[in-house]
């Protein structure tokens, strides 16, 4: 299978991450509606190459810190930071500017029915002014990377559950984004079709130097993720023996998971982490952070619990 190639972005703000830093930082955020405060003081940092797996029961508010890190809600505290951009203070036409450089898969796969296969996944191109034989090229090479180029005059009626979510994640790559935001790529699909997304997932991070920030109900998602890497030189999904789990510690809060690791002073490498890590939310704050095999290890009893409850 044809990996898709790296093409050049539009140079402004959003260009380039910033050196030494990670690509999403959530510092300290508070959110609340009128029935009461849904997050409670989350932080947490996603750093160039990492896959970063928001887990939690249902109105944990995994789904809210995706749409914060979109600017879709603001914080009513603390800062939200992508690409070195701080997003809870960008005016509306900023923020769309800013939405142009990042890739985004919702639950839904959010496609034009109106429009076929080809049309969604070039709406962004085209919006961008490129030019029209770029346009057939990149879509091709991304339809062919996610296994959907036999469907590319299709309309999404016309197309499974899986396969529209296939096409959704084409759109989210076409314009070689180094950040993705998954919200639950695998809800309500079947077990087969979910593999399949997953490694669409994996071959992003480990072909195309991907991160992503990804919200699911599925554990599976996350060992799947932490557990197996795309091997460029077969071009084969292989267990990862490389991603060993670091010593848990315990946070000030008393649950399991790792200390918040130190940032780099300004020019330096980004600290080496794990591609993928989890974050465990529970009642609005983060209650697990560290590898997905900590996690499964894990003797604390709500972790126990929840991952008997979640398979």
């Amino acid at each position: 299978m044809t990996p898709v190639g790296r093409l050049a972005a539009p140079v402004d703000q959003f260009s380039e991450p910033v050196p030494g830093a990670p690509l999403v930082s959530f510092k300290d955020i508070h959110l609340g509606f009128e029935e009461g405060d849904v997050l409670r003081g989350v932080s947490f940092d996603v750093w160039p190459g990492e896959t970063k797996i928001l887990l939690g029961e249902g109105g944990s508010g995994k789904t809210l810190l995706m749409k914060l890190a979109a600017g879709l809600l603001r914080p009513d505290a603390g800062n939200v930071a992508v690409m070195g951009q701080n997003i809870g203070e960008m005016p509306e036409k900023e923020l769309l500017n800013f939405r142009r450089h990042i890739g985004f898969v919702f639950q839904e796969g959010a496609l034009f029915d109106s429009m076929t296969v080809a049309e969604n996944v070039s709406f962004r191109l085209d919006e961008e002014k490129v030019d029209e034989s770029e346009i057939e090229t990149r879509v091709r090479e991304v339809l062919r990377f996610v296994e959907m180029e036999p469907s590319i005059e299709k309309y999404p009626g016309e197309l499974s559950g899986g396969m529209r979510r296939r096409v959704s994640i084409a759109r989210a790559l076409v314009d070689r984004p180094p950040l993705v935001f998954y919200d639950s790529p695998t809800a309500g699909l079947d077990p087969v079709t979910c593999q399949t997304i997953i490694t669409l997932i994996l071959r992003g991070r480990d072909s195309q130097g991907v991160t992503s920030l990804l919200a699911t109900q599925r554990v599976q998602d996350a060992f799947g993720l932490a557990n197996f890497r795309f091997d460029k030189k077969t071009g084969e999904i292989v267990r990862d023996k490389k991603n060993a789990a670091r010593p848990p510690q315990i946070s000030a809060g008393g649950s399991a998971g790792l200390g918040k690791q130190d940032a780099p002073a300004p020019g330096q490498e980004s600290p080496a982490v794990p591609p993928t890590n989890v974050l465990v939310l529970r009642s609005g704050k983060i209650y697990f952070e560290g590898a997905a095999d900590e996690l499964l290890h894990s003797s604390d009893q709500y972790l126990k619990e929840f991952l008997a409850s979640a398979e």
